[in-house]
């Protein structure tokens, strides 16, 4: 588990960036792959999630997780909230109650943990190239402001995720980016005559033009096999049906 050292600072609150250490999966699932919607058994990704919920809180309330769809939508998790069986289709969850575990399943993509101190509130975003192009951290940040949060208290966390020299794309790919704002250019590499992306970065650019100052990058690649994430990426280049995922978590003490 890895710790956002601005994250940490913060008492009230405890999170973590899970990489697939420490669970009981096999295979292409080793070991702590998170994900419902993958092809694990079912058994063993409910043990593994009860395994990352004792490693933030062990006396807290299960894991709340969504049916993520790379989109713009949130859920606002407020008190005596009820939700059916079925998870909510989101990419975003934001809550203020306590003992309340709340995360977002990533294998690439990126992961964003925030928190405003003053409010005491928590989100945890899914931003993967889709929906972070569509807006979602904006409207995110514009929801929390509108129930109190404040820009200047509010920290953000941007978790592991593939990195620039791992993400190759086609030129269509970097046209849309262009053709929504020509300043997009930035997040783009050219290397022998490949295009690279910069996710992570233009995921905390979107957080800085949101007059968010308080972030945290952890710089770590998801690709790399070294690293010991789950990455789609990877078991796609290695032609495996299927990949495990990554989880990560906040929860108000």
């Amino acid at each position: 588990m890895i710790k956002s050292k601005r994250l940490f600072e913060q008492k009230k609150i405890s999170h973590g960036f899970f990489n697939r250490k420490g669970g009981k999966s096999t295979g292409i699932y080793k070991s702590l792959n998170c994900g419902l919607g993958s092809k694990d058994k079912k058994n063993k990704v409910q043990i593994n999630l009860k395994i990352a919920k004792n490693k933030i809180s062990k006396n807290s309330k299960n894991i709340f997780l969504l049916n993520q769809i790379h989109s713009n939508k949130f859920i606002f998790i407020k008190k005596n909230l009820k939700f059916g069986k079925k998870k909510p289709y989101a990419d975003a969850v934001i809550t203020d109650q306590e003992k309340l575990p709340i995360a977002v399943l990533t294998a690439d993509c990126v992961p964003i943990l925030l928190y405003d101190h003053k409010k005491n509130m928590i989100a945890a975003v899914h931003a993967g190239w889709k929906g972070a192009f569509k807006g979602i951290i904006k409207k995110v940040i514009n929801f929390m402001l509108m129930q109190g949060c404040e820009k200047k208290s509010i920290v953000a966390a941007i978790g592991p995720c593939i990195r620039q020299k791992s993400y190759k794309v086609k030129k269509n790919f970097m046209n849309k980016f262009l053709k929504k704002d020509i300043k997009n250019k930035i997040f783009f590499k050219r290397k022998k005559n490949i295009l690279y992306f910069n996710l992570p970065n233009f995921v905390k650019s979107q957080l800085k033009s949101n007059q968010i100052t308080k972030i945290d990058t952890i710089n770590i690649d998801t690709f790399n096999k070294k690293n010991n994430f789950f990455s789609a990426r990877r078991a796609l280049k290695l032609k495996q049906d299927d990949y495990g995922r990554n989880i990560s978590i906040i929860m108000i003490n």
